[in-house]
């Protein structure tokens, strides 16, 4: 069975309702098991056992959350070499306008080599139902994506 993994970091609530909303969306594909874990929980173990990965943060100050930035910290040359290829996307919830955060976590993607498989959603200002269902959307994709041996 393939697994996904959703990590992500959330002080205020908003960020988790979207990751929540990417799990539920994730839950829909049964050939796939989808792991939720926050930034600061995950591991390298977490990351290596993964078939795929879905990245949640919110942008502070115009960049990625600290605990996004500490998992990366930690994971990165432990897996260095062992996560080529892994299929990712993102999502983040912004206060501004959140294309610095994607900007950084795509260059850390890329150090990592993996391949991004949609586009990053951004949420800017209050989450809409229509922006839960933009990230429903993205994790039954990544999942179905995952289950259909397309990544």
């Amino acid at each position: 069975m393939k697994s996904l993994l959703i990590v992500y970091h959330s002080q205020g609530g908003t960020t988790e309702r979207l990751a929540r909303a990417a799990l539920r969306g994730a839950a829909t594909e049964t050939g796939v098991q989808t792991r939720l874990l926050r930034a600061f929980d995950a591991g390298v173990d977490d990351l290596l056992a993964c078939d795929g990965l879905l990245i949640g943060s919110p942008e502070n100050l115009g960049y990625m959350a600290g605990a996004i930035k500490d998992f990366f910290d930690r994971t990165f040359y432990p897996a260095e070499g062992k996560t080529e290829g892994k299929p990712y996307a993102l999502f983040v919830k912004a206060g501004n306008d959140g294309r610095n955060t994607v900007t950084q976590i795509e260059r850390i993607a890329t150090g990592y080599k993996w391949r991004p498989v949609a586009e990053p959603i951004i949420v800017r200002g209050d989450i809409t139902p229509a922006d839960e269902t933009a990230c429903e959307e993205l994790g039954a994709a990544l999942a179905g994506g995952l289950a259909l041996g397309m990544f």
